[in-house]
């Protein structure tokens, strides 16, 4: 099996095109069409992780957080990212990050197992994007179940949890003049499938007289976005649940604003540094909001109306290890997955 085999079904899960701008995700050093031995995961890829795959027989890494996220104009080993690049090339390690694409995903992402570590109920997106897409194809009505299947089977019609939706309208279609009965078919669909879309359409436009517009709309995408809100099955009093943060993210400290003396019920949490969505778990009435990298001054900003809780930010997404570790091996059986035993968190605390 080959290491495009893995990426391919990787990115089934979580979209490249669900990255933010600012990211790196994808195949950062190697080559996809190499036969995959093992695969390593991991947080960060650093170079006591390489080492480990050097002596798992890994040639596949799949690590969180990008090794690379800026454009390297040397490599002389100057630094820790320079270093890693140069040994995984030397030893034919490839390394893959899949970042906030997966931070993004509902179903299998990083916040979905944070919701699963604290038995949170009713979860959803707390900040959905806008990155849905409306094809309108006008096409004769002898072609249009066809036409509504294979947009469907490309995955035109899913959307918020639904599937196979569209609208047809019958109305009258001019081409040079003359006038002729013709039907219009709306699909939406998210920007993840407009490729298979495209190529759906393109083959009907060779044999049908199938004209078409795709156009950008506001609705959100309630299956993809920043962070996620759930609710506890019962409420805690504030302490209580810090101590229960405490022992289901196994983790050893936390800062937290002031508390309030309300007990806890809905909760706001987002992997890594998720500071920027602090005004959406306001309005969405949420009690705390859990995520990582505050610095002094934006903890002013739960103005008591709500309890920031900082848990660290390899602390948040240790747990995307065993995520991406459970999705590969229920997938495959060609080759062994292993979970890094490197502790890669780059801050320590003193007691």
């Amino acid at each position: 099996m080959k290491i495009k085999t893995v990426l391919q079904f990787l990115e089934s899960i979580a979209p490249p095109v669900y990255q933010e701008s600012y990211d790196n995700a994808g195949l950062i050093v190697g080559d996809a069409s190499t036969e995959v031995t093992n695969v390593l995961c991991c947080l960060d890829t650093t170079e006591a992780v390489v080492d480990e795959a050097i002596a798992q027989n890994c040639n596949l890494i799949i690590a969180h957080h990008p090794i690379v996220f800026k454009g390297l104009k040397r490599f002389n080993g100057k630094n820790y990212i320079e270093r890693v690049v140069i040994k995984a090339i030397k030893h034919d390690i490839a390394i893959y990050a899949i970042h906030t694409n997966l931070d993004n995903m509902l179903y299998q992402g990083v916040n979905t197992r944070i919701a699963e570590q604290l038995g949170l109920i009713n979860t959803s997106i707390l900040a959905p994007k806008k990155n849905l897409k409306k094809l309108y194809a006008f096409a004769e009505e002898a072609i249009l179940n066809d036409l509504r299947n294979d947009l469907f089977e490309a995955g035109g019609g899913a959307i918020n949890g639904q599937v196979q939706l569209s609208y047809a309208t019958l109305g009258v279609g001019t081409k040079d003049g003359q006038g002729k009965a013709a039907l219009k078919l709306e699909v939406a669909f998210p920007i993840a499938a407009q490729g298979r879309i495209q190529a759906v359409l393109t083959k009907y436009e060779a044999n049908h007289a199938v004209n078409y517009d795709i156009i950008s709309i506001e609705n959100t995408n309630i299956q993809i976005g920043s962070g996620m809100i759930g609710e506890l099955p019962k409420s805690m009093k504030e302490k209580s649940f810090l101590k229960y943060l405490k022992e289901k993210l196994q983790i050893t400290c936390i800062k937290h604003t002031v508390l309030s003396g309300k007990n806890i019920k809905k909760v706001a949490f987002c992997g890594g540094a998720g500071g920027f969505l602090l005004k959406q778990a306001i309005r969405q009435q949420a009690d705390i909001f859990i995520t990582a990298d505050y610095k002094y001054h934006e903890f002013f900003d739960a103005d008591n109306k709500i309890i920031i809780a900082d848990v660290g930010h390899y602390e948040s997404e240790q747990f995307t290890i065993n995520l991406l570790h459970e999705v590969l091996t229920q997938k495959f059986s060609n080759f062994a997955a292993h979970c890094t035993k490197v502790n890669t968190n780059p801050v320590s605390y003193y007691f």
